[in-house]
């Protein structure tokens, strides 16, 4: 009988996913807001554009930044974390083995069985620092380009969900008739962006969908009714 190759399908882009969300997610509400609530004082099409672009640029960078930043957090945490370690390996040696050891037991290992791989670890100090980054701290090595590529795609993301809801507004004179397309189009995209987000991580999409639309919704929802009532 023929055996039919074992493929595993897990999703690694998490982290790109994530910077994505949150850049498309900022991106499709706060520019909605703005461009909703000045819709609701009577303001021309034409000044929602500029305020609207304004608003863009200004998040975008904001946002990238923030991400730029956290990521660049994230690498010297670990740095900082590794560096312990490796001290803690070199002048207390003992204990440390020890916390080896004690990693294996958790998972159930017998004494005979746990010996010959802590002296294996051991044996290595790279290998040693490694294991206990990973098991006793929980940390995996940061991408070290991390920090760019978060900037670049967060920004990117909440330029591309800025321009959804402000586009009406940039194709139409009617500033009543804008608002009205720019809301469906902005649920229409919290809808699908919801649903490739759940295709691509492995929820259901039709779950994940629902959730976007209605977090997305009652945030561009509060926004613009605050916007609206301090203009």
């Amino acid at each position: 009988m023929p055996r039919v190759p074992h493929v595993e399908r897990h999703f690694r882009a998490t982290p790109t996913i994530r910077d994505i969300v949150i850049g498309m997610a900022d991106g499709l509400t706060v520019p909605f807001a703005l461009a909703a609530g000045l819709s609701g004082i009577g303001t021309s099409p034409s000044v929602v554009v500029t305020a609207g672009l304004a608003e863009i640029a200004a998040g975008a960078i904001a946002m990238g930044l923030g991400g730029y930043l956290a990521a660049k957090t994230d690498l010297e945490h670990y740095l900082v974390e590794r560096m312990r370690e490796r001290r803690e390996t070199e002048r207390i040696p003992e204990e440390e083995t020890k916390e080896v050891a004690q990693i294996f037991r958790h998972y159930g290992l017998a004494e005979e069985q746990i010996a010959p791989l802590v002296a294996a670890i051991c044996s290595d100090p790279d290998r040693w620092v490694d294991f206990m980054m990973r098991f006793e701290l929980g940390l995996e090595p940061p991408d070290p380009v991390r920090a760019r590529k978060s900037a670049f795609t967060i920004g990117l993301a909440y330029v591309v969900g800025g321009l959804i809801p402000l586009l009406p507004y940039i194709l139409l004179d009617q500033l009543l008739t804008a608002l009205g397309i720019s809301i469906l189009v902005t649920l229409l995209a919290l809808l699908l962006f919801g649903y490739i987000k759940g295709r691509l991580t492995g929820i259901g999409p039709w779950r994940s969908a629902l959730q976007t639309l209605l977090i997305g919704g009652l945030a561009a929802t509060t926004a613009f009714l605050l916007a609206h009532a301090i203009g």
